[in-house]
């Protein structure tokens, strides 16, 4: 009588634990990506809501707000737990506008902007740590990231 095998040699149970760690690391990246994106929805959304906070204080004070605080929204942070920037452009230096490519300011009333994953930017879209921005453009015809712009 033969008998019957019913374990599991050591390279089934390391072929098991192969696939098994190549499924656990395609899920990571997976999940790694849907916060991603699902925090940049969140910075477009809340930067669409800020612009319009800001437009609707400017219709009724004849001017921009100088800054967050006064439409009330001075400790609202972007999804990586910074605050969101603002420069209305009466106030600051111009030197400090967002730009694109050929260096024209993407806007001609304010910017408004999150530094997004890397929390690093600079006035330049082109810049390495501008890309990752979340950015109002176009007067706030556009609202995504810096490197879709």
């Amino acid at each position: 009588m033969g008998r019957s095998n019913r374990g599991l040699t050591l390279i089934e149970l390391l072929i098991v634990l192969a696939v098994i760690g190549i499924l656990s690391t395609i899920g990571l990246l997976l999940y790694g990506n849907f916060t991603d994106q699902a925090r940049t929805a969140r910075a477009v959304a809340d930067i669409a809501n800020l612009s319009s906070e800001i437009l609707t204080f400017e219709a009724t004070n004849e001017r921009l707000p100088n800054n967050l605080a006064e439409i009330g929204r001075a400790t609202l942070q972007d999804p990586w737990g910074l605050p969101y920037e603002y420069l209305n452009f009466a106030l600051g230096p111009l030197g400090q506008q967002r730009k694109d490519l050929a260096l024209v300011p993407i806007n001609t009333d304010f910017d408004l902007y999150s530094k997004g994953k890397d929390g690093a930017s600079q006035p330049p879209l082109t810049a390495s740590t501008s890309r990752d921005d979340i950015v109002r453009a176009n007067d706030g015809q556009y609202i995504g990231l810096a490197s879709g712009y």
